[in-house]
């Protein structure tokens, strides 16, 4: 009997494979970027909201080997995908992969650092497949209550990091700011230097702090920037 959904891509990193099943997204620049950007200084908790194929997790385990990573999804075909990479990896000791929904979910306790990369499409169209309109559209994990999860599962010290288009990001930091978060790092990023930004890397404090700023493009003249090639090369095959 043939799958309803179509098989997400294989992508092969220098230290862990990504073999999508039938999750909902592939494996994007936006995940590497975001996976490659968090910081992890003093983090030994990680969670990690929505984890599709586990790509953040992973390669927060990659970069930091003390960490103990939660991975949550409330797709099933998501962490199914999830829990293969996961066991596929060198990792598979530290990183827990759960099917739930963080919303709803109790006893998690708290993380000193969250990574996500959340759904951005707060109207328009969605896509057929569930998976990926669950993956891609805010009405089943709406910024708001996003952003109000993480203050509950954040320890006093801890920082949330996420990727948005600009809009969108903007709006983010504006609702997060109102609940009560510091906007710690911001990276805005280009696609090449002669496009407008099109994404916001974000980090989001629970205390007061003097906000990082910085710029990235991600394509020059000679093809990958300097930026992009040190921030990814750890990752990518051809790096």
């Amino acid at each position: 009997m043939s799958n309803k959904f179509q098989n997400t891509k294989h992508f092969q990193f220098k230290q862990f494979a990504i073999n999508g099943g039938q999750c909902g997204m592939p494996v994007s620049t936006d995940g590497v970027l975001l996976g490659a950007w968090i910081d992890l200084t003093n983090v030994r908790r990680i969670l990690d909201i929505g984890t599709g194929t586990g790509l953040l997790a992973l390669m927060c385990a990659q970069r930091s080997l003390d960490t103990d990573i939660s991975a949550i999804d409330i797709d099933k075909n998501a962490a199914e995908a999830a829990q293969l990479n996961v066991l596929n990896s060198p990792w598979s000791q530290r990183i827990h992969v759960m099917l739930a929904d963080v919303l709803t979910t109790t006893n998690l306790g708290t993380f000193d650092a969250i990574v996500c990369n959340p759904p951005y499409f707060n109207s328009g169209e969605q896509s057929q497949s569930k998976q990926r309109a669950t993956a891609r559209h805010t009405d089943s994990l709406s910024h708001q209550a996003l952003l109000q999860c993480c203050q509950s599962l954040l320890n006093e010290q801890g920082r949330a990091s996420f990727i948005l288009p600009v809009v969108e990001g903007e709006e983010f930091i504006t609702l997060a700011q109102q609940l009560g978060f510091t906007l710690s790092r911001l990276c805005r990023i280009k696609p090449t230097e002669t496009k407008t930004e099109n994404r916001l890397l974000m980090e989001l404090s629970r205390q007061a702090s003097q906000c990082q700023a910085q710029r990235l493009t991600i394509r020059d003249k000679l093809g990958y920037s300097e930026d992009f090639i040190a921030l990814t090369k750890d990752f990518y095959l051809k790096m």
